[in-house]
């Protein structure tokens, strides 16, 4: 007997099997928000806003209104959508390059003016799109592109860690987690409570997803999985920062 997975409702099955490439980690969490979306029944609300990079390739992906924005400018462009119209559930969507690098600017400024939307970084610890050169969040020791002898933290610094980081700036209200592929139970929940925070008027929501890129990795899919669940969960704590009015829980990151 076959069994069928039931697919979000907000989908647009026609742009599906999706564009990125194989073992890409962006169509889990982009399911995991269809799913928070249609739990929430919100998908007459939402509008979703994605970065240039492998998040342009969800442009088509949900049967929502979307914006396809320019490098690092999505939250800013969601910004003025809500601000513009109150009643949308803005979401902000784009990689570990759009979020910390050329739009750290904009994360920054958005997440201290407490603005009422919610972002989404996928971290893959490098640049996808262009090749996979070193990125913000790229590991201490991690060969790229562009560090083909391992990041040296002496001269390019530390990884960035956004969540943390965007826990530290915003007031209280503010919802931060980080979660991962590996886990899209506990991913979609966090991506949920960040979407239910929006809606609640309580300011800014913030979730970073650990992901994956064996294409510039350059690994199978024994050694992806190792990387992610090993090396990253390891360096990028995963649980929730900031959750108002809700109690600690298993895999809450501590503090």
């Amino acid at each position: 007997m076959s069994v069928q997975l039931a697919m979000p409702n907000c989908w647009r099955m026609e742009s599906k099997p999706h564009k990125f490439c194989p073992g890409c980690g962006h169509g889990i969490v982009l399911k995991a928000l269809g799913q928070a979306i249609d739990e929430l029944g919100i998908q007459d609300r939402a509008v979703f806003g994605c970065d240039i990079g492998c998040s342009l390739l969800a442009w088509d992906f949900f049967n929502i209104d979307t914006i396809q924005t320019h490098h690092g400018r999505t939250n800013p462009v969601i910004t003025g959508i809500k601000r513009a119209n109150p009643n949308v559930i803005g979401v902000a969507y784009m990689g570990d390059g759009g979020g910390y690098a050329i739009g750290s600017q904009h994360l920054v400024n958005a997440a201290a003016r407490n603005e009422n939307i919610t972002a989404i970084v996928v971290n893959n610890t490098q640049y996808g799109m262009t090749g996979g050169q070193m990125a913000p969040t790229t590991l201490p020791g991690q060969k790229t592109e562009t560090s083909p002898y391992g990041r040296d933290v002496a001269k390019t610094g530390n990884p960035t860690l956004g969540p943390e980081m965007v826990s530290a700036i915003t007031p209280d209200g503010a919802y931060v987690a980080r979660g991962t592929v590996s886990n899209v139970k506990q991913l979609t929940k966090f991506i949920k409570n960040a979407l239910e925070n929006q809606m609640n008027g309580n300011g800014f929501s913030f979730v970073e997803a650990l992901s994956t890129c064996p294409t510039n990795w350059r690994t199978n899919a024994t050694d992806t999985w190792k990387f992610l669940e090993k090396e990253m969960s390891q360096y990028f704590t995963v649980g929730e920062l900031k959750a108002p009015g809700s109690q600690n829980e298993e895999g809450q990151a501590n503090g």
